[in-house]
């Protein structure tokens, strides 16, 4: 059954023509049984090929909690790039792609012990640390690694801020520094998280200018740093077009040009970079209702069983199956019977037939990975074009 969709001039602004077509091409010849997430491989690729490409002396370390699909991560290991992991779950997936532990870093500030041993056993050496406990732990039960410090930056402007859980002042994160030696443990560098979805170019300008008297401090107590790891933090687009990654990584190479050694290693930790609009989710309307003159519509897919971050602020695009009649405004909500599975409000749609199948666009990245089977509904699956 052929299937028309209400796509606009501006939905291709928001994820690329190639992805769209994809999954239009991929849903007319099947039959369609929601949810599943299609994720598009060349999209993938392509992303890959272009984050570090403008920052000289870096290293890419995709972050396999945006989406731990081990055929994603396959694809991903076959472009050589490197991972960041932060668990046993996740580190097993890499174990079973035969990932060499040099590709594998670890930058959660808080890692347990389980995970320790067992990321030391298989070879991995590059932790985060924010704390003298996490030292003790790392020094104890990974012994002679290389660790670097997280630094507190700023967050503002960005969708999924990171700052108040992790990160250390600069003077405490110099006090940490000084103890690893005597830990038995390697100081190499510096980290820091300027936000998930960060929106504001400029919060990698103050990032990098605390850093970089942090890098200041530490030489000067005879610490020898050689990591800038700038995490992640790429935008891409949900409702509107975001600053470009040329753009940012050019803002960030200047600045460490600037303001670091030449031979400074950088790390980059994308995630959502990488998959985020290379994903479309495809669910279907299971419902609509009037409620003191407010439109809802209810999808087979929520915030408990994919979109948990709309609870956080991300808003998504949608693409409805061709309806006829004017736009109006909906409330968007999940499956499930709690009150929180919201996804969306205001949003501008025909009047759907029920069954009707509504497109998610730029719903690639930390949508299965925070998925549960809530209520009993299943987690979208996965499906690489």
């Amino acid at each position: 059954m052929l299937r028309n969709f209400r796509v606009q001039k501006y939905h291709a602004e928001i994820i690329p023509k190639a992805t769209l077509l994809k999954v239009l091409t991929y849903i007319d010849k099947q039959e369609i049984q929601t949810p599943f997430l299609l994720m598009d491989t060349d999209r993938i690729r392509q992303n890959i090929s272009k984050i570090g490409k403008n920052i000289p002396n870096s290293t890419v370390f995709y972050a396999l909690k945006a989406n731990p699909d081990a055929a994603i991560a396959d694809l991903v290991n076959k472009e050589h790039v490197g991972f960041e992991i932060a668990s046993g779950g996740e580190l097993k997936i890499l174990a079973s792609l035969g990932v060499e532990p040099s590709r594998i870093i670890s930058s959660n500030p808080v890692k347990s012990i389980p995970f320790l041993k067992m990321a030391a056993e298989y070879g991995v050496r590059y932790f985060a640390f924010d704390s003298f406990e996490e030292l003790g732990k790392i020094a104890r039960y990974a012994p002679g690694s290389q660790v670097y410090v997280r630094l507190s930056v700023p967050n503002e402007g960005s969708e999924w801020p990171l700052s108040e859980k992790f990160g250390l002042e600069i003077d405490d994160a110099l006090e940490l520094l000084s103890c690893t030696e005597a830990k038995g443990l390697h100081p190499v560098g510096i980290t820091f998280h300027v936000g998930s979805q960060c929106r504001n170019p400029y919060n990698w300008n103050i990032a990098i200018d605390k850093a970089k008297i942090l890098w200041e401090k530490a030489e000067r107590k005879g610490i020898r740093l050689s990591l800038l790891n700038i995490g992640g933090g790429y935008p891409i687009n949900y409702t509107k077009v975001v600053t470009d990654i040329d753009t940012i990584e050019r803002n960030i190479a200047r600045l460490v040009a600037e303001k670091f050694p030449g031979d400074t290693k950088i790390y980059l930790e994308p995630g959502r970079a990488v998959i985020g609009d290379a994903g479309i989710l495809v669910s279907s309307v299971i419902g609509k209702a009037m409620r003191h003159d407010e439109g809802w519509l209810y999808l087979d897919v929520g915030v408990f069983n994919g979109l948990m971050e709309s609870l956080g602020g991300i808003r998504y695009t949608y693409i409805l199956e061709a309806t006829e009649g004017a736009e109006r405004r909906w409330t968007i909500a999940g499956p499930s019977c709690d009150s929180f599975d919201v996804i969306d409000r205001n949003v501008a749609l025909p009047d759907p037939d029920i069954g009707a199948i509504i497109l998610i666009l730029s719903s690639g990245a930390y949508t299965v990975s925070y998925a549960s089977e809530f209520n009993g509904f299943a987690i979208p699956r996965s499906i690489l074009l």
